[in-house]
């Protein structure tokens, strides 16, 4: 193990970790911070992950940043100081590949063009590709057959978004994410500037592109008739008044994104972080030729460049990343001194429970020592199930099995779809489906609302290496969401897992078996001091499940049936007492 694995394990802290948004919980940070404090979570949790609408944002309940100050709405100074109080130790996102059109940066960039100090923060797409490609008749560069093909896409087209300048130009800018171009209405007031129009022809006109406008039909496509001579000055009014909503590409050429990294970084220190998730790393270095995704080395650069800012404040870096297990990054990141994100654990303890087999958890709980890899795991988060992340792959003709086999990976989507989940896709440059990409659903609704199923898999999660992280909503066995997931809104089919608890809500969980035995399982992993010591596998038939922590003479261990989900927990504490907890 290298030396910065080694370093990272010495840093990397212990206990449990709850996952929720500063309103999922109540109205605002301040509710879940009641709630911590109530006797049935007393010493249930060390770390707690607050989601990004901790600060300002627009969109993406939170990934689309528009600054790193706290969100006055949902946060105050007051509930940082409760939460120093009871010893949490706090962990957020920096979202390091793009920011929200409404930042200071890219609103300066749009209101001052090229004299903007921001110009370079952001990626112009056809300076970008003005050498690799040829000018489409849009306006923007159509990268060569052979770049194109290399490009990685969250969306169906090419990742741009086209901006107005002050000058009047339209100009593409890298848009790897969500996007939309937002135009206002107009009123007969805004054409009266038009020189020789009259007040009659300027609310006929008006009529004319307001109602396109809410068709949401191309204005310029309208027929202007007699008054077609007002055409260009009408459609740069409307141009003028364009709003935009979307994530944009930072440009990580320019040392103005690192110097804004270095002031994140720092700011997130001050609130109190010990881990900071790094997303949407991947995407961040850029090359004409190469994938978008984890290019190297340039990806490796940019991670050590940020860990070296990052130990300037004491933060240990949490790279956040999906791919197949097959390929292998994974491996790589761990390789490099960063704990990851144990993706692979969710869908392989459906498929354990479902299937009432040890064998693909065992293979993968092992590997985690064998190959000292140190993650956060967990069952259930804000985004998505993952199950592309279990998949094999075949690099450069040599194949690589995954953790489940492609039939038990569509065994496992099927049945989550089965008990209303909803499905997330990946397109190719051409816009064509792909593959899925994770499955939307709670935990609970995944594991068919089976409250033995739920227990289980808590139990193997706090038995599983590394640091265990829980989804609020999973903690109260929370059931899928299809009204906010119908909703419409922006990234809807996650919403089906982020349904907002009352405080009646909460009260009401803290009297259910299923959430307080949940709590004495993360209590156990919490305090316990069994679990700083190794991790042991017992040889059993493929349906038994057992792992023992021990710790000098501290242990505690877990025979699991995984066909009639029942388990047993005996744990010995440091005076040498034994005790039992027995679940049926």
């Amino acid at each position: 193990m290298s030396t910065n694995s080694e370093s990272a394990e010495k840093r990397l802290p212990t206990g449990v970790m709850l996952n929720a948004y500063p309103d999922s919980i109540g109205k605002v940070l301040a509710d879940t911070v009641k709630m911590l404090k109530s006797p049935e979570l007393k010493e249930a949790f060390s770390l707690f992950y607050i989601l990004p609408t901790f600060f300002n944002s627009d969109l993406d309940r939170g990934f689309s940043v528009i600054d790193y100050n706290l969100n006055k709405e949902l946060v105050s100074e007051s509930d940082l100081r409760e939460l120093n109080r009871l010893n949490l130790m706090l962990k957020f996102d920096l979202v390091l590949n793009h920011l929200s059109v409404g930042s200071p940066q890219f609103q300066d960039m749009l209101s001052n063009g090229d004299h903007s100090r921001y110009k370079n923060f952001f990626i112009d797409w056809n300076e970008f590709w003005g050498p690799h490609g040829e000018m489409g008749d849009e306006g923007y560069v159509i990268p060569r057959k052979d770049y194109l093909q290399q490009l990685f896409m969250r969306k169906p087209g090419l990742p741009i978004l086209k901006v107005r300048f002050p000058d009047g130009s339209d100009r593409p800018y890298w848009n790897t994410f969500y996007q939309e171009v937002i135009y206002k209405e107009l009123s007969p007031g805004d054409l009266l500037k038009i020189s020789g129009i009259s007040a009659d022809q300027a609310a006929a006109i008006t009529k004319k592109v307001n109602a396109a406008i809410q068709a949401k039909r191309d204005f310029k496509e309208i027929d202007f008739g007699s008054d077609s001579h007002f055409r260009d000055d009408v459609i740069a009014i409307v141009e003028s008044k364009r709003n935009y909503l979307g994530q944009m590409d930072l440009n990580a050429g320019s040392e103005g994104v690192w110097e804004f990294y270095d002031e994140t970084l720092k700011k997130l220190s001050d609130y109190g972080a010990k881990l900071v998730r790094l997303d949407a790393f991947a995407y961040l270095h850029k090359q004409p030729g190469m994938t978008n995704f984890f290019n190297k080395p340039g990806t490796w650069e940019y991670l050590e460049r940020l860990k070296e800012i990052a130990e300037k404040y004491e933060l240990i870096l949490l790279p956040e990343i999906h791919s197949e297990y097959g390929y292998g990054l994974h491996e790589e990141v761990a390789n490099r001194g960063f704990p990851i994100y144990d993706f692979f654990l969710p869908g392989l303890v459906i498929d354990a429970l479902d299937r009432g087999t040890s064998v693909a958890l065992l293979r993968w709980i092992r590997e985690l020592g064998e190959k000292g890899i140190k993650t956060i795991n967990m069952l259930g988060c804000h985004d998505g199930i993952p199950v592309l992340d279990l998949k094999g792959k075949e690099v450069v003709g040599i194949s690589k099995a995954g953790l489940l086999t492609d039939e038990q990976i569509d065994a496992v989507v099927e049945r989550i779809m089965e008990r209303g989940g909803r499905v997330k896709n990946l397109f190719g440059p051409d816009g064509k489906k792909i593959s899925y990409y994770q499955v939307n659903a709670t935990y609970f609704s995944a594991l068919g609302e089976d409250e033995k199923k739920l227990r289980l898999a808590r139990a193997i999660q706090m038995f599983m290496p590394g640091i265990p992280q829980v989804w609020y909503l999973d903690l109260f066995a929370g059931k899928n969401d299809y009204a906010a997931a119908d909703s419409g809104a922006t990234a809807g089919h996650k919403e089906i897992n982020r349904t907002t608890l009352s405080m009646s809500d909460i009260e009401r969980g803290l009297k259910q078996p299923i959430v307080l035995e949940q709590l004495a399982l993360i209590r156990l992993r919490n305090t316990s001091p069994a679990f700083g010591g190794e991790l042991e596998i017992a040889d059993t038939e493929q349906h038994i499940l057992q792992l023992t922590w021990r710790n000098g003479i501290c242990t505690a261990t877990l025979t699991a049936d995984l066909r009639d989900h029942s388990f047993i927990i005996n744990q010995t504490d440091s005076t040498g007492a034994g005790s039992s907890l027995s679940y049926d």
